[in-house]
């Protein structure tokens, strides 16, 4: 596959805004069922610089946003997601047994991408070894080109090996790497996701990885009464499960 150019920043840049971008941890978790349309749309009418999801594949090859390996837990059915058709997995209600949403539905990603708007970012998590597939890699690029939003997307994984296997099939896909244990920036990803008490015990981390041209975004789903300490570590991101609550607080800081 033929490489794809890109600027030399760490992470996608967008014009207009400033840092920490607020990254929408599976959209608004909060007012929403997690990574669903619902929780999506609310996550961009928040104000959301980036919407984060996960992605497994179905049985028949196609990428959904699902945290979990089964539905058991977000959706009213069960069974693996590998092992479940894409028509099995749309006749399931996405509700997560939440008033007002059992028409929602578990989304793929091309669906997910063609709803992001041209100045937000998407922030994938790899959540299945089959990313460990150079195939399935190479599957997930062509999708995200094919869907124009290439430039604007960052993978993510717990796993250096799977952001390793995309880097491998193309070297100019942004790629994060989180972690809950090193207390010093790894070479190679383009962002960090340390877990955020790590930065306490080192407050270097940030600027450590910043004369490696990486990002940091730290690992906080809560993050509001810690925004203070990542605007004065210039954090460059910031996950949250309230987007709404999180942008507001930012803005009057």
């Amino acid at each position: 596959m033929k490489t794809i150019s890109r600027k030399k920043e760490p992470i996608p840049e967008l014009k207009g805004k400033s840092k920490p971008y607020v990254m929408a941890h599976r959209g608004n978790q909060v007012a929403c069922p997690e990574n669903t349309l619902a929780s999506f749309n609310q996550a961009i009418s928040d104000g959301a610089d980036i919407i984060e999801t996960d992605i497994h594949l179905t049985k028949d090859g196609v990428f959904v946003c699902i945290h979990d390996p089964t539905v058991d837990r977000t959706t009213d059915g069960t069974g693996q997601v590998k092992e479940m058709t894409l028509y099995e997995l749309k006749k399931l209600s996405a509700g997560y047994n939440r008033d007002g949403f059992q028409s929602e539905r578990i989304l793929t990603l091309r669906e997910t991408a063609r709803i992001i708007p041209d100045d937000v970012a998407l922030a994938l998590e790899l959540k299945t070894d089959r990313f460990l597939d150079k195939a399935i890699c190479r599957k997930l690029i062509v999708e995200l080109v094919e869907e124009s939003v290439f430039d604007r997307t960052i993978v993510l994984s717990f796993s250096l090996p799977h952001i390793q296997t995309m880097q491998a099939v193309e070297p100019n896909i942004f790629v994060g790497w989180i972690t809950l244990t090193k207390i010093w920036p790894l070479k190679g990803p383009h962002m960090l996701g340390p877990y955020w008490r790590i930065l306490l015990s080192n407050p270097l981390y940030v600027f450590w990885a910043h004369l490696r041209n990486q990002a940091v975004c730290p690992l906080d789903p809560t993050p509001d009464s810690r925004l203070w300490l990542y605007k004065l570590l210039r954090c460059d991101a910031v996950i949250t499960d309230n987007p709404e609550v999180t942008c507001k607080k930012l803005k009057k800081m």
